[in-house]
């Protein structure tokens, strides 16, 4: 009796989602029509109230000012808008909006490399030194700042075995891990897919990630878990979350196939998946990553954040 119920309601979730894209209709831009945009979303606002803390991504927004982002998803429930910089942090903080996640920093090799990025980062010891400088750097702004989470990436496997990268991204990261514990502040690791958006990449199974925070050992590592990468990866997204969430420091959200809306046009069942992350006792953000195919991207957004409220 239960699921047929909570599939109702999330039909009716994505019926208010596309009410409230109805509402924005005929909106060609968002100069000029922001105040009806905005109106729309506090008149939503009561379907925000939940257990989540809501976030977004700043990228898959290229189209809307940050000013514009963080003035609407205000409105309708945001608490954070995350993957910034730190230069870009004062904007959000005139919305009294957070960033749940900072940006990786980059650094350059002695030879021109630019690393620290998804490809060349913590698994090449030759990276290490450049990139323990840059993260020491990046960790200071954040502390600065009163951020607490920093993401990070494993790099490209490039013909590496499995258990060196794993040996190799620990020896690295616990040059750095003693100042972000001093200053109180998570390395998460993105679990990304390597089938189809990254290539080669070594952090792409969860037991991987969570054998490199067993292996690493401290409260301040831990793993950003991206639904849509992991269920391309390995599927089982509840059963997984339930058996790694001590791991999990931050969680992205996506449709699959496609990173596209969370609505009922893909295969993940979002409602249940947000129950299972509340039932750890999991109290971070999630990230709405998901690039919006629809025109009026804003409405999306609420409809993907009305999706997760539970």
């Amino acid at each position: 009796m239960t699921e047929p119920l909570n599939r109702r309601r999330f039909i009716s979730q994505s019926a208010q989602g596309a009410a409230v894209a109805a509402t924005l209709a005929g909106t060609s831009t968002l100069a000029g029509n922001l105040g009806t945009r905005l109106q729309a979303a506090e008149n939503a606002a009561e379907e925000t109230r939940g257990e989540i803390n809501h976030s977004v991504c700043r990228w898959c927004y290229s189209g809307v000012s940050l000013d514009d982002l963080c003035q609407a998803g205000k409105k309708f429930g945001l608490k954070s808008v995350e993957l910034l910089q730190p230069d870009e942090i004062p904007t959000i903080r005139k919305f009294d909006l957070t960033c749940a996640i900072v940006s990786n920093p980059s650094a350059k090799t002695a030879d021109g490399q630019t690393v620290g990025g998804i490809s060349l980062a913590w698994n090449r010891p030759q990276f290490h030194g450049v990139l323990t400088e840059a993260y020491r750097a990046q960790l200071k702004k954040c502390a600065d700042l009163g951020l607490k989470n920093l993401i990070c990436f494993s790099g490209n496997r490039d013909g590496m075995d499995d258990q060196e990268g794993l040996e190799n991204c620990a020896k690295g990261l616990k040059q750095i891990l003693p100042f972000a514990e001093k200053l109180d502040i998570t390395l998460t690791m993105e679990l990304l897919n390597s089938k189809v958006d990254h290539h080669d990449y070594m952090c792409d199974h969860t037991e991987w990630g969570a054998a490199l925070c067993e292996t690493i050992g401290s409260n301040h590592f831990k793993l950003l878990y991206d639904i849509y990468h992991m269920q391309i990866m390995e599927g089982d997204v509840i059963a997984t979350i339930r058996k790694h969430h001590a791991w999990i420091s931050h969680y992205h959200t996506g449709g699959v196939p496609g990173r596209n809306e969370i609505d009922e046009s893909q295969e993940l069942y979002y409602p249940a998946i947000m129950r299972a992350i509340v039932e750890t006792g999991y109290t971070g953000f999630v990230g709405q990553e998901f690039i919006p195919k629809r025109a009026d991207k804003l409405a999306s957004l609420q409809q993907g954040v009305t999706i997760c409220t539970v």
